[in-house]
């Protein structure tokens, strides 16, 4: 199973807001961030605003931030939310019936046995679990300390 560059942008900007959790991210530092498109990105925001795995905050400094603690969003939702297809097989698709061992076959009922256990693997894991290390997180993106004054964390 290969999984979409639009949910690879999900889980990043939501790792992102994870390891950023004391002011609302802006979606072109999270794009600068990873050297994705901006218009790409706000798409995406929408799938993630339209699951609650996402909030944005109007006006100046708004911006996005996670609906919840980064422990409480498991990489599963967001697959499910991000995926449009989980189709393993032609099989898997309701209105294709071509085949005549469709409802007897046991390869069907291997992919449909894998596919649940992948994502119940990644329904274990959370957002936090991939955004543990927060500060080295924040130092390859680039992420402004909020503790630091601005002259310190641009000298570091």
């Amino acid at each position: 199973m290969r999984l979409t560059q639009q949910t690879n942008y999900a889980v990043r900007a939501l790792m992102y807001c994870a390891a950023n959790p004391d002011k609302p991210s802006k979606v072109a530092e999270i794009a600068a961030s990873f050297s994705m498109s901006e218009t790409h990105l706000f798409k995406i925001m929408k799938v993630l605003v339209d699951a609650d795995l996402m909030k944005t905050i109007r006006g100046r400094n708004g911006g996005i931030v996670l609906p919840r603690p980064a422990e409480q969003i498991s990489v599963g939702q967001v697959v499910r939310a991000t995926e449009e297809s989980f189709l393993l097989a032609e099989c898997f698709d309701s209105g294709r019936q071509d085949c005549p061992l469709v409802n007897h076959c046991g390869f069907n009922s291997v992919l449909h046995e894998a596919l649940e256990a992948f994502l119940g693997v990644l329904d274990k894991c959370t957002i936090a679990d991939l955004a543990d290390n927060r500060a080295s997180i924040r130092h390859l993106l680039q992420i402004e300390d909020p503790l630091l004054p601005k002259n310190m964390a641009a000298a570091e």
